[in-house]
């Protein structure tokens, strides 16, 4: 007989955050998500590419790696029946130098040992990696949270978690507004403060900095589109400044990856143009002479000394800590969500066998593109308050 449990609380309603609940919903777990902002999507997951990446370039045997390439498998059956739009482009790296070719052949070869279908042309010696993608990272995120409400979660916004009471069996969040909400166990979605939430019951194992990528989008003349990704050949602490088209018929370039302090910096710094725009021209020289029409800048939630921190708490199990998602947590959230959940048995909440995929209402749509949606809020001086708000 199954045994009757509070809901398990998702703190944080980023694309990580509304993978979870979807996976929660569908195996049978009653689920609560609290973020703390007016909608959800609004932090790192709305700020940031909107690339899905296959994980060719991923280093074999780390968790990040094992996550990217499960959610490869799995997310295509769930973007076609949620009805999530996505672009099928593909993406080519373009070697410029002997010494980069020789990085090339090496990402060859890492993404043969992943699985993962590439070609090398033979007349550049450019890689080719067709199952990379586009999408909408913010309708990625709010159908999966309409596909778990339909199920039977809740979504509760405006929820900020400013407290957590530890028992034995149990926990209670309490919110910045006065109300406590009371879980089986509480999963830490909340990007770049999932540290603060964690301290909230003495954990201070990890710690989250920002970590700033800035993007300066493009129209071309005449109506032209980029028909593919243009990835640049890694180098060894960033994977550099991509061109990739955009759902609209935009072209983005960027992203930088500069460290920071402050959480709520979403400006996109003056000196960043100067950082992208030249190499963006050498990937794409269509873009030669184009003034950007619009930027914008996203905070990925890096970890200090740490990467994909996926575990209970060091001080209370029934936390459990989905942190240092820096830069694929859209990539990779449906394998995460499945990994996470995984742990629920170990507190004794119950696991159903996974149910089909049911479909929530239809998502209102924006006025706006997503990629404008965040950076014109936060132009208007609209921010998210610290706590949960958002995720990779």
């Amino acid at each position: 007989m199954t045994r009757s449990h509070p809901p398990v609380l998702v703190i944080g309603g980023g694309v990580v955050g509304a993978a979870v609940l979807l996976t929660l919903a569908h195996r049978g777990v009653p689920a609560v998500l609290l973020e703390a902002d007016t909608g959800l999507a609004y932090s790192a997951s709305g700020t940031n590419s909107g690339v899905l990446h296959t994980g060719f370039d991923s280093a074999p045997g780390h968790l990040e790696t094992a996550l990217i390439l499960r959610s490869a498998r799995i997310r295509p059956a769930v973007l076609q029946r949620l009805e999530v739009p996505v672009l099928h482009c593909g993406a080519a790296l373009q070697p410029r130098s002997p010494a980069e070719r020789d990085v090339v052949t090496e990402l060859y070869r890492n993404a043969r040992s992943n699985g993962i279908e590439v070609a090398l042309r033979e007349s550049d010696g450019a890689l080719l990696v067709p199952d990379e993608s586009v999408t909408d990272p913010v309708a990625f995120t709010r159908a999966m949270a309409a596909s778990a409400e339909t199920a039977g979660a809740r979504v509760e916004l405006n929820a900020r978690v400013v407290g957590i009471d530890r028992h034995t069996d149990s926990l209670t969040a309490h919110l910045a507004d006065g109300r406590a909400v009371r879980g089986a166990a509480a999963i830490n979605c909340a990007g770049l403060h999932a540290d603060d939430v964690a301290r909230l019951v003495g954990d201070r194992s990890f710690q989250i900095y920002p970590r700033k990528g800035e993007f300066f989008v493009f129209e071309l003349p005449d109506g032209a589109q980029l028909d593919h990704i243009i990835l640049p050949v890694p180098s060894a602490r960033t994977k550099g400044v991509l061109v990739f088209p955009t759902l609209d018929g935009k072209v983005v370039a960027g992203p930088t990856a500069v460290d920071e302090v402050d959480k709520d910096d979403w400006r996109v710094r003056p000196e960043a143009a100067g950082e992208i725009l030249t190499k963006a021209v050498q990937q794409f020289p269509a873009l030669d002479g184009l003034d950007p029409i619009d930027s914008y800048a996203g905070l990925r939630p890096a970890g200090r000394g740490c990467n994909y921190v996926i575990r209970p708490s060091t001080t209370y199990p029934r936390l459990l800590n989905v942190a240092a998602i820096r830069s694929t947590g859209l990539t990779a959230a449906l394998g995460i969500a499945e990994h996470v959940v995984g742990f629920l048995p170990h507190l004794d909440i119950d696991l159903a066998p996974p149910t089909e995929l049911v479909t929530g209402p239809p998502v209102e749509p924006s006025d706006q593109p997503w990629w404008q949606r965040t950076s014109q809020r936060f132009r208007t001086g609209a921010r998210a308050g610290a706590g949960q708000a958002g995720d990779s």
